[in-house]
C-alpha cells in the first residue's frame, strides 16, 4: 500500500490543488492528512492562494482515502464544511509490517504512547523531519503551503517499508538533508 503524508494546508487552494496532483501522480491508495487543514492560525498571515472553501471542495472529492488528524488550527465549523473526519488527534496506520502513530505535533511528543509504534508522523513545525529516538523514527512532511526555515513545501510517500521525502516544487530530495537529533 502507498500512503500521502501532508500536513499545514493552512487553506491555500493553490498548494491543496498541487498535493492532490501530486498524489494522483503518486497512484498512493491513501492521503493522511495531519492537521491545519483549512485555517491560516494566528500566528501565520494569509499564505499564497488563501481559499479555504476551494480547499474544502476539492478535499472533499477524495473523501474517500483522506484519513485526516485534527490539528491546532482545525475547529468544529472545518468539521462542518469536510465529508471527512477530522475529530481525532491521533490514528494508527498500519503498512508494510510498520505500525505508524500520526498526530498533529502540537502537543507534548514526550507523551506519545509508544510501544510497538515503528513511526510517528507529525506536522505543525512546518519544517521536514527525519529522526530517531529511542528506536522510533519521527517523520514530519513540512508544510504543504507555509514552509518554514527555508524548507520546501513537501510531503512524505510511504510505501512498505520505505519513507521518501518530495517537494511540492519538484522531485524527491535526500532525507539525510533533514537528520537531526530529537
Amino acid at each position: 500500500m502507498k500512503i500521502m503524508i501532508a500536513s499545514d494546508i493552512h487553506g491555500s487552494a493553490e498548494f491543496c490543488r498541487r498535493l492532490l496532483d501530486a498524489f494522483d501522480r503518486s497512484k498512493a491508495d491513501k492521503f493522511l492528512l495531519l492537521g491545519d487543514i483549512l485555517y491560516h492560525g494566528p500566528r501565520n498571515g494569509l499564505c499564497e492562494g488563501y481559499d479555504p472553501k476551494a480547499a474544502a471542495d476539492m478535499l472533499n472529492s477524495y473523501a474517500d482515502r483522506i484519513i485526516c488528524i485534527k490539528g491546532n488550527c482545525d475547529s468544529e465549523v472545518d468539521q462542518m464544511v469536510l465529508d471527512f473526519p477530522i475529530t481525532s488527534e491521533i490514528a494508527l496506520a498500519y503498512n508494510g509490517g510498520a505500525a505508524a502513530l500520526a498526530v498533529h505535533g502540537h502537543k507534548d511528543m514526550d507523551k506519545l504512547p509508544l510501544g510497538g509504534i515503528d513511526i510517528v508522523f507529525s506536522g505543525h513545525t512546518h519544517v521536514p523531519t527525519n529522526a530517531v529516538k529511542n528506536g522510533v523514527l519521527f517523520a514530519n512532511p513540512g508544510s504543504a503551503s507555509i514552509p518554514k526555515e527555508n524548507t520546501p513545501r513537501g510531503f512524505i510517500l510511504w510505501e512498505g517499508s520505505t519513507l521518501d521525502w518530495f517537494s511540492l516544487d519538484g522531485g524527491r530530495y535526500d532525507s539525510r538533508d533533514i537528520e537531526k537529533p530529537l
